[in-house]
């Protein structure tokens, strides 16, 4: 039997690479070999850092021996039963229902996006990532013209900022206390850094936008207890969208950041993709994922710059043990596979 290399949370905050079975491939599925994986800083890191409350969405999900990752990009090597052949050979996007940070992985046919244009492999790695901060900017109802603010410039709001411009937003603001994540951001005059230990969000916000505040706000630092002081720099009756999963729960008024100002809060997880195409909302993961690749192609997109670690698999440990002691210092993680 073919090994297959697959990197495993084996307890909290251990990481191991395995060589495992490969994956046996059943009717309508798909055999992907990988070329490249996006580590998930946010996700995988709390699921391996460990010592979540058992009752949360957090402690009911994380187990141990676990194998990460959900970003996965790579070629079709083979089809199961009831598949269109003509998958064979195909460029692709899955998530791997045997999870992402392995050699071989298996995905439905149904779930796997296709990679009809060409870009590269290590940005392609992102479509999760793209697919996520897409269906939140669409949920926030980012209107051209209008003013947002993004909260936590790790991968998600470097792509929130990307994308509230390419949707007509101006100006963005752009806020992180890390100087290093704000050196990532796209040099456009529309785009407005703001670092809270030397300006005051709020103060810089009023500003530019002649007194009228941010319209919408994505919340994408993680820190729950970061939140309620987000909404000092929101319009009355303005929009905040939390497109992070924070790690615990927050103390909020919701008389005085909510009822009386009238805010709008929008969840925005990825599971609220609507699972098919409708005239009223075509816009499915697949979709999504579709229009990420062409804004590669077209070069309307360049993520490149976020690329900060792209290493061999084999460094994985090491690459963990580093995002654990800090991640501020990385921003998008690829682990190479072929």
């Amino acid at each position: 039997m073919t090994k297959n290399p697959t990197i495993v949370f084996t307890a909290p905050k251990s990481v191991v690479i395995e060589d495992r079975e490969c994956p046996p491939l059943a009717a309508n599925e798909l055999l992907v070999q990988t070329r490249c994986s996006l580590i998930s800083t946010g996700t995988e890191l709390t699921l391996l850092e460990g010592g979540w409350d058992p009752t949360s969405v957090w402690g009911r999900y994380a187990c141990y021996p676990q194998v990460p990752g959900y970003s996965t990009v790579g070629e079709v090597i083979d089809a199961g039963a009831g598949v269109d052949k003509r998958w064979l050979g195909r460029r692709v996007a899955t998530y791997g229902k045997n999870g992402g940070h392995s050699t071989y992985v298996v995905s439905r046919a149904a779930d796997t996006r296709s990679i009809k244009r060409e870009v590269p492999w290590e940005q392609a790695s992102f479509f999760t990532i793209a697919e996520i901060v897409m269906n939140g900017v669409r949920r926030g109802q980012v209107q051209w013209g209008e003013s947002a603010a993004v909260y936590g410039l790790g991968v998600l709001g470097q792509l929130a900022v990307r994308f509230c411009r390419l949707a007509g937003a101006r100006p963005v603001f752009a806020i992180d206390v890390a100087e290093r994540r704000l050196q990532c951001l796209p040099r456009d005059p529309a785009v407005i850094a703001i670092n809270p230990r030397t300006d005051d969000p709020a103060a810089v916000i009023g500003k530019a936008t002649r007194g009228r505040m941010a319209d919408v706000v994505f919340e994408v630092t993680g820190s729950e207890t970061a939140i309620p002081g987000e909404f000092a720099v929101l319009r009355r009756q303005g929009r905040f969208v939390l497109l992070s999963s924070p790690r615990g729960k927050t103390l909020f008024d919701f008389h005085d950041l909510c009822n009386s100002p009238s805010f709008t809060i929008i969840g925005a997880h990825n599971s609220s993709h609507p699972a098919a195409e409708t005239p009223d909302n075509p816009w499915t993961c697949h979709r999504h994922a579709q229009l990420f690749f062409d804004l590669l192609a077209d070069g309307e997109l360049d993520l490149a710059p976020l690329v900060s670690h792209a290493v061999p698999y084999t460094q994985a440990p090491e690459i963990y043990r580093m995002l654990l002691a800090d991640r501020s210092q990385a921003m998008g993680v690829v682990l190479r596979w072929a």
